[in-house]
């Protein structure tokens, strides 16, 4: 990257007609949507972008299109999360070819590693990686965290740019910021929207939230406030932002509402398709409807 993004980068759904098919004409859609809704970047195949669930061709064609769809016109971000090194590197190609401008990397899952095994991964796979790489904290998923002091080790190599934390944990992320202190072209961004206008307020430089996907321009317009220190504007739109988290993402009973709620939300408003990849279905009627009267009420007038 020229300089240290900022703003809101949506990590982007994945659009699908089917288990195996990408929903492109929705693609198309989001797409714009979202850039129309002026974020600043876009991150795809990440958590909301189901990418754990996708086939690596299906991953391959989503980086593609999105290229072909930006043509440019934001930092594209591309997932290359794996249990496998070689996956991680040929997926980041495919995203080099594509005109990324950076990778995501969140750790190996399924055994946990410790915090050396863990630097040790990232000290094999970064040096094969010609694209600048975030480092993404997902302990929820991963079944563990970068210690700060991992990620100071990690980011001995410059081609670290950043760290994305969704643990959700305020005190952690300040950690991590005061251990990376001495990195000024080093980024900071959160996934929980709940505390982002927080973080940026305490001088983050943004976040990858979901609900950017849905209502773009209200995210912007909190970072925005913010950024700016109006704290008026912040509280009022942070009400509007926990409205959401506390509505639509709460209809369901599994850890997969929060995705249901936004391709559905998604869907409600005409961007793109509901399907979800296996093994999750997308909501009923009843659940739809639900989602229907959260979008109603929120009164965003825009």
């Amino acid at each position: 990257m020229k300089q240290n993004l900022r703003g809101i980068v949506p990590p982007l759904v994945t659009p699908l007609l089917d288990n195996d098919t990408l929903d492109i004409v929705g693609l198309e859609r989001l797409v714009e949507h979202v850039i129309a809704g002026g974020v600043h970047g876009i991150f795809i195949l990440g958590t909301t972008g189901e990418s754990q669930s996708l086939s690596f061709s299906l991953r391959i064609e989503m980086i593609k299109q999105t290229n072909r769809i930006l043509k440019g016109r934001l930092p594209l971000l591309v997932g290359i999360s794996d249990t496998s090194i070689a996956d991680s590197v040929a997926l980041a190609k495919v995203a080099l070819d594509n005109n990324a401008d950076a990778v995501v990397s969140a750790p190996p899952y399924y055994f946990a590693t410790g915090q050396d095994e863990l630097a040790e991964f990232y000290e094999t796979l970064i040096p094969q990686l010609e694209l600048p790489i975030y480092l993404y904290n997902m302990p929820s998923h991963t079944k563990m965290s970068f210690a700060p002091s991992t990620v100071k080790r990690i980011a001995k190599d410059k081609k670290v740019i950043g760290f994305k934390d969704s643990s959700s944990n305020g005190a952690y992320f300040q950690s991590v910021v005061y251990e990376m202190r001495e990195r000024k072209d080093f980024s900071f961004f959160v996934g929980p929207e709940e505390m982002m206008a927080e973080v940026v307020l305490l001088g983050a430089n943004g976040g990858v939230n979901g609900g950017a996907n849905i209502f773009p321009k209200l995210y912007v317009d909190l970072y925005n406030a913010a950024v700016a220190n109006d704290v008026k504007k912040v509280k009022e739109l942070h009400a509007k932002v926990m409205q959401i988290s506390s509505t639509i993402y709460t209809v369901g009973c599994y850890g997969s509402s929060y995705l249901k709620g936004v391709k559905c939300a998604l869907s409600v408003l005409g961007i793109c398709s509901d399907v979800l990849a296996s093994p999750f279905n997308k909501f009923d009627t009843e659940q739809r409807l639900k989602i229907e009267k959260a979008i109603s009420q929120l009164d965003l007038n825009y």
